[in-house]
């Protein structure tokens, strides 16, 4: 049961995702299904999808060792990496996902803990679900008026992944990490023709008109179409926007990326990042200027907590 629930999450939703990880993830859902749906051009590594048997592997986060080792350093780092999902129930769907839920909890942690000076979100993600994101981009934009946060894309922030990091404080990247992919898309799945080619027929009773909308029995209607579309431009537009609004720029200048991704200076020269800065010099900067606003100490005894901090992020991440 609870795959026909992992493909309902899949199929006529919008997602924030990269194209390439949507295809993967389409591919999996027809192999579940007994429908080839590996699409043309599309030769991605193979995933471990939960239930595939031996080797399977589960998203795990040890955010009780961070917390901890955030009380030492006064930098709470908190790993944005995979497929993103609504909640936490949803990880394990494949190998490495991370929910809007968890990554909410480890925020309000960090804020409530007064040891607890800097939040950074090391970001290595193509992007997810709609649902859940943008709350929860709106609770990060809203704590860093409390605490400073770091977006540290290490080494991709991308879609739902960029609307998180548009949040942040700031935003770091290196020269090879790449932002963006502000866009929308969705995923209808026809089977009808094989279904006919099979000796299938499939008759849905229903009441209400649009309850049978996006059927994959059935082809796609014109109705249906016209709703998808409306969907599609309403998120678009909310995407479009929270990203203006958080990053200062025009909404027209955030269409005018098409979805496109941005590496490293490009990144800061479209507005969408801050600094080009490798992954340890971001770790290490973060730690010196946490270790300087922390109780006065000698010079020697500061750069050296600074850099015991730096080292013990630097393992975390």
């Amino acid at each position: 049961m609870k795959q026909h629930l992992f493909l309902h999450q899949l199929f006529n939703q919008p997602h924030m995702v990269l194209p390439d990880m949507l295809h993967e993830a389409v591919a999996w859902a027809g192999a579940r299904m007994g429908v080839n749906l590996q699409q043309v051009n599309v030769n991605l590594p193979a995933m471990a999808w939960k239930g595939d048997g031996a080797g399977e592997v589960e998203a795990a986060s040890p955010a009780e060792r961070r917390q901890q080792a955030a009380q030492q350093t006064g930098v709470l780092v908190i790993p944005v990496s995979g497929i993103l999902v609504p909640r936490a129930n949803d990880v394990g769907l494949c190998a490495n996902q991370t929910s809007y839920e968890s990554l909410r909890a480890q925020l309000n942690a960090g804020l409530a803990d007064p040891q607890v000076e800097h939040i950074l979100l090391d970001l290595a993600t193509p992007g997810g679900a709609v649902n859940g994101c943008f709350e929860l981009a709106a609770d990060i934009r809203a704590a860093r008026d409390v605490k400073p946060i770091t977006a540290l894309v290490h080494y991709s922030a991308f879609s739902a992944g960029y609307a998180l990091a548009c949040a942040c404080s700031d935003i770091v990247l290196s020269q090879t990490s790449a932002v963006g992919s502000i866009g929308v898309i969705m995923k209808h799945v026809d089977i009808s023709k094989q279904l006919e080619a099979d000796g299938v027929t499939v008759t849905t009773l229903y009441r209400g008109a649009r309850k049978n909308d996006m059927a994959m029995t059935e082809p796609l209607s014109d109705a249906s179409r016209a709703s998808v579309e409306q969907l599609l431009d309403l998120t678009y537009a909310q995407f479009c926007q929270i990203v203006a609004d958080y990053r200062g720029l025009d909404v027209q200048a955030v269409q005018g990326t098409e979805a496109g991704v941005f590496y490293g200076q490009q990144a800061v020269d479209a507005g969408l990042a801050d600094r080009v800065e490798s992954q340890q010099q971001a770790v290490n900067r973060i730690a010196s200027e946490v270790a300087a606003r922390r109780k006065p100490a000698t010079p020697v005894a500061r750069r050296a907590s600074a850099l015991a901090a730096a080292m013990q992020m630097s393992i975390q991440i």
